[in-house]
This record gives C-alpha cells, sequence and structure tokens, in this order.
C-alpha cells in the first residue's frame, strides 16, 4: 500500500497549498510528454497524480488518514476508489493547472467530436443498522443517455455533422504566453462548436443536437457494512454519456448515516447506556442488552459495581469497511433515578440514608484528585 505522504515527500500536517507546490514539482519532472513516453515515468506520474487527488480532498484525506487505501476503496472489486490512469491524471493535472503538460512540451494537441460524459454524485442515506450489516439499494437516478433518434450524432436523419471550420475539428482554440516557467498554451472550449469539433447544420429534434437525452436509470449497489458518512464508492461507467459517442462517466454513491438514539459511533466501535437501579449494582444482576439488529447481549454486573462503570463487549461493534474482524460494543451503567417514590419507598430509602450516612471522603477527594490531574490542574 503506497504512503501518498512520502510519494510527494510531503508531512502529514502539510497544508493544500504545500500539497499543490510538490505535486506540481514532481508533476513537471515526471510527466510523460517530458520524458518521451517513458514507461517508468509514465507510472510514476500517474501514482503522484493518485497521491495528490487524494490528499487536496479533506473528505477522501481524512479517509485515507483513518483507513487507508482499503477506506477509498469502500465498495469491493465492482466499485469504491481505483488507482487513475494515465487519461485520469492528465485530466486532474489540467483540472487543477489549467493547461495539459503536452502543451507545455509541444506535444500532442487536443481532439475534438467525443467527451467522456460527466460524474453523477448520489448521496444515499443509511441507518447504523444498515452500516452493521451491510446492504442492498436500488439506486434510481436520471442519466444523459444516447439519444434512441439520432443515434448520438447529433443530427437530423441525412446529413452528417460538419467539421468545425474555427477550430479545424480539434474542438479547441489555443492561445499562446510566456511566463517564468516558459512557454505555455491555454486552452479553451470553441466558442463555435462547444469544443465537439463538429457543427450540425439540422439538430435532431429530440436532443436538440446534444445526441443524449435524459432518462431516469436503476443502479443496483451492494454497500458493505461498517461505512462512514462522507465516505464514498466509485462506480465506473454508469454515469452521463459524453458527447458525439464518447465514454460514460461515474456514479459517486456518497454516505449518509443517520444518528441513532440508543448507540453512538466512535469508528467501529459502539457506545451505549444502560439504566440501572441501586439494588442492581449493590447486589449484583444480569443485564440484557439490545443490539442493533435485534440481537440480544447478556452482561453481568458484579455487586458493589459503580454507577458509570463500562462494561467492554469485544468484536460487537461495526463491521471494519473493506478489512477482516469487528469494533467493540462499550456498555455504561447509569444508576435509574425515580422521578415519584411511594411513601413506603421513602420510608425505607430514609432508613438506608440513616444506614449508610454520608459517603466516603477518601473516595471524594480520590476521584476529584483524578479530576484535576485529567484537567492538568
Amino acid at each position: 500500500m503506497a504512503d501518498y505522504y512520502a510519494v510527494l515527500n510531503v508531512d502529514k500536517t502539510a497544508s493544500e497549498d504545500e500539497l499543490k507546490k510538490a505535486y506540481r514539482r514532481l508533476a513537471m519532472q515526471y510527466h510523460p510528454d517530458k520524458n518521451g513516453g517513458a514507461k517508468e515515468a509514465e507510472e510514476k506520474f500517474k501514482e503522484i497524480t493518485e497521491a495528490y487527488d487524494v490528499l487536496r480532498d479533506p473528505n477522501k484525506r481524512a479517509t485515507y488518514d483513518r483507513f487507508g487505501e482499503a477506506g477509498l476503496r469502500g465498495g469491493g472489486p465492482s466499485g469504491g476508489y481505483q488507482h487513475v490512469d494515465l487519461s485520469e491524471a492528465l485530466n486532474i493535472f489540467m483540472r487543477d493547472f489549467g493547461f495539459g503538460a503536452s502543451d507545455m512540451f509541444g506535444g500532442r494537441g487536443g481532439s475534438g467530436g467525443a467527451r467522456a460524459g460527466g460524474d453523477i454524485k448520489v448521496g444515499v442515506p443509511l441507518t447504523l443498522t444498515e452500516v452493521m450489516t451491510g446492504v442492498d439499494r436500488a439506486l434510481t437516478i436520471k442519466v444523459l443517455d444516447t439519444c434512441d433518434i439520432c443515434t448520438g450524432s447529433g443530427a437530423e436523419a441525412g446529413p452528417t455533422p460538419q467539421r468545425c471550420a474555427t477550430c479545424g475539428g480539434t474542438g479547441e482554440v489555443r492561445r499562446a504566453q510566456r511566463s517564468f516557467f516558459g512557454q505555455f498554451v491555454s486552452v479553451a472550449a470553441c466558442p463555435t462548436c462547444n469544443g465537439d469539433g463538429s457543427v450540425v447544420a439540422s439538430p435532431c429534434r429530440k436532443c436538440k443536437g446534444d445526441g443524449r437525452i435524459r432518462v431516469d436509470r436503476t443502479i443496483n449497489v451492494r454497500i458493505p457494512g461498517g461505512v462512514a458518512t462522507g465516505q464514498y464508492m466509485t462506480l465506473r461507467g454508469v454515469g452521463n454519456v459524453g458527447t458525439r459517442g464518447g465514454g460514460k462517466g461515474d456514479v459517486l454513491v456518497v454516505f449518509e448515516v443517520e444518528d441513532n438514539p440508543r448507540f453512538e459511533r466512535d469508528e467501529e466501535d459502539l457506545f451505549t447506556e444502560v439504566l440501572v437501579t441501586y439494588p442492581q449494582l449493590v447486589l449484583g444482576t444480569e443485564l440484557v442488552v439490545p443490539g442493533l439488529t435485534g440481537n440480544e447481549f447478556k452482561v453481568k454486573v458484579q455487586p458493589a459495581t459503580q454507577s458509570g462503570h463500562l462494561f467492554h463487549l469485544r468484536g460487537k461493534g461495526l463491521p471494519r469497511v473493506n478489512a477482516s474482524g469487528t469494533g467493540d460494543l462499550h456498555v455504561r451503567v447509569q444508576v435509574w433515578t425515580p422521578e415519584t417514590v411511594g411513601d413506603e419507598e421513602k420510608k425505607l430509602l430514609k432508613r438506608l440514608a440513616e444506614l449508610h450516612g454520608h459517603a466516603p471522603t477518601e473516595r471524594n477527594k480520590s476521584f476529584w484528585s483524578r479530576m484535576k490531574e485529567a484537567l492538568g490542574a
């Protein structure tokens, strides 16, 4: 598993600006166009770009810091985070710096016509119970699909799209400018053909010349157990179709885990609280603690247990996402104080108070001493 911080040669506390500077320096060094397409340089370029793309995104970075690459994948063999390919790496570089390295080094030009479709982000609410077990979901989303009338050409039957005279079919217009790093060529979509590289004289009446129509599509997704809010899985090639026969984008399934009234979560560990009576703490008892999925756990409370005591049930928490093992369930017992008591109960409580007197001062001292130490007083 790669150490993304080591790949970029930055500290784990590196700021966004430091990440960007480190990536830019390394990307300029290892870009394939600058290295004659050398395979070694290409692999290095993809590696540093992947590291930068993860660490620049606060959600991805937090997930990576907590779970490593396993947390980013989050979706098994058919989904989740995947290593970037060369095309993605070049797109990321162009996205963040406004130009392609091939333009900087006088390399290959862009091409018009087919363009990959855009990604779609879908939020999926989950209960903590579903996180415990994993769940299958059928997601209905609106996507841009190939027009069934013009089959993606954007033109009415008969005349075919013609090459754009402004950009010569590349779909781009370029402007050269000089900077400290040398000559750069800024690239923008052609204003005549909107980056398609061709002009449709008679647009399709159904899709208005776009070549795509919006349709509803249902996608079946297996969400693994243990996911957390903000984590996501990537479904490759099921998003919007591109223009002029371009490939499909991705669907990003983002998880939103609802709060649970009985359990609090800390990564894969669960915490819950059980109210008990004073006699149960003094004399001991066996508690039945309900679990998330309707199951039950038995907890043996020994005599003279103090209110606030925490019991640890190993392996009864949430599954670790994309990893073996599970977290723990922590059960805290708290004494229950009745809001109203009858006359007989009052007599018994007063008699009990007479028998017990005051709480031991030594214990109170010890407690406050520990509190002061914890607060650094």
